[in-house]
């Protein structure tokens, strides 16, 4: 599917003449795909979870955010595709506009896509997420190691909803989602609140 096409609901949602955040151009994807997780402080307090998949960033909102526990299994929920460039997006989205809040980058890196299918072949990531069952290695500066992304149920008949799980006995040191009040940008160190008040103050 065409990069504009791909980009049609999220670029449909948005008045770029109001808000700071990209239109999303064509761009190469990279040597190794990224990953950015981002807190929204909108209309409810959520973290939004992206991949690189090709030229585009999935995305899914995780009310809680990524946990560290293999045993807490958070709900994702589904997003239009992002364009590359709001891995970078920090700021605040004026009120009135469609996920109005203020946005901050918690953690971003690359990731490694781990899916295989039973005979240990692997399997095109982008395959993978539309078959509802992706593995993949992260490696950010909070979040690291094996995690797995696994629809439980469709659009058919209502939201399609997702699951969030870092693997079991995966090792990799990581920090699971903090109060994102309190949380920090890994871009610029800043809080949600100070992000907030140094808008205002433009």
């Amino acid at each position: 599917m065409a990069e504009r096409d791909r980009l049609r609901d999220y670029r449909g949602k948005r008045d770029f003449d109001r808000t700071g955040e990209p239109r999303g151009r064509s761009a190469p994807p990279g040597d190794e795909p990224r990953f950015v997780v981002q807190i929204h402080d909108a209309s409810t307090m959520h973290f939004d979870f992206r991949l690189q998949v090709d030229d585009v960033l999935k995305s899914w909102s995780v009310p809680k955010g990524p946990s560290a526990d293999p045993k807490d299994k958070r709900l994702a929920v589904p997003t239009e595709d992002h364009p590359l460039e709001y891995e970078e997006f920090e700021g605040v989205i004026p009120r009135g506009e469609y996920g109005g809040g203020t946005v901050i980058v918690w953690d971003h890196g690359t990731y490694k896509p781990l899916s295989h299918d039973r005979q240990g072949r692997p399997v095109d990531f982008a395959r993978s997420l539309e078959r509802g069952h992706a593995t993949f290695r992260l490696s950010g500066s909070k979040l690291r190691g094996e995690y797995a992304l696994t629809r439980f149920r469709s659009g058919g008949d209502g939201e399609e909803a997702w699951l969030l799980v870092k693997r079991a006995g995966d090792t990799a040191r990581t920090h699971g989602a903090p109060d994102p009040r309190r949380a920090r940008s890994a871009v610029s160190g800043r809080t949600l609140a100070q992000v907030a008040s140094d808008a205002a103050g433009e």
